[in-house]
């Protein structure tokens, strides 16, 4: 659904003005959807009458509604595709929060969304490994899921759910703060341990929030 908005969106970009009656109507939904809306049409509009090689992705977390599942800890990301390539997003409140002034993340329920601009990777996400740092005094996280998307000037939308449905948390089973989850057919998480992946900082629009992986 949101890879075809995208997509109908960037179409009208590039053949003259924006539609920007389409935007307003799916704004007026309600606040969220339309900061949202707001918030994703800039960036869209940046990309596609530029030659930045940026792409923009957006994170669903859905947050547990079990008793207990919210956390207080900093929530970082890391997207990767089948070449192995990846992006990590330190701190994803900070990087690209999208649900507006005091509002409190990853509590219980929650449907939180973040979205911001990051190097575009080689092929489509298939692979996610998700880490809490454990601060706060309500560290344990329940997670449902993690839905992913992105897109640029000249990259096809993509978008993928991850199924998570685990604690990440050091005193619940499986007393981990990582979740990983891999619809590769690459080995994402064993060359992670191995130390094969490469690291290096890149410009970013984020603050240092983001970096290649």
């Amino acid at each position: 659904m949101l890879c075809s908005t995208i997509k109908g969106s960037l179409y009208h970009s590039r053949l003259a003005q924006p539609s920007l009656p389409f935007f307003a109507k799916m704004a007026s939904t309600n606040s969220v959807n339309g900061l949202f809306i707001s918030f994703l049409l800039s960036l869209f509009l940046t990309l596609a009458f530029s030659d930045d090689p940026d792409c923009v992705y957006t994170a669903y977390v859905r947050t547990g509604s079990i008793i207990k599942a919210g956390t207080d800890s900093t929530v970082n990301l890391r997207l990767y595709d089948a070449y192995g390539y990846g992006i990590e997003i330190r701190n994803l409140e900070a990087w690209g929060g999208l649900m507006g002034p005091g509002y409190n993340y990853f509590e219980r329920g929650n449907l939180d969304i973040f979205s911001g601009r990051g190097p575009c990777l080689r092929s489509s996400i298939c692979a996610l490994n998700l880490t809490s740092d454990g601060s706060g005094p309500n560290h344990g996280w329940y997670v449902n899921y993690v839905e992913v998307t992105s897109t640029g000037a000249h990259v096809p939308c993509n978008q993928q759910l991850f199924t998570i449905e685990q604690w990440l948390a050091t005193d619940t089973s499986p007393y981990e703060l990582t979740a990983v989850r891999n619809y590769c057919n690459s080995d994402i998480e064993g060359a992670e341990k191995r130390g094969r992946t490469e690291h290096r900082m890149i410009r970013s629009g984020s603050i240092g929030l983001v970096s290649t992986v």
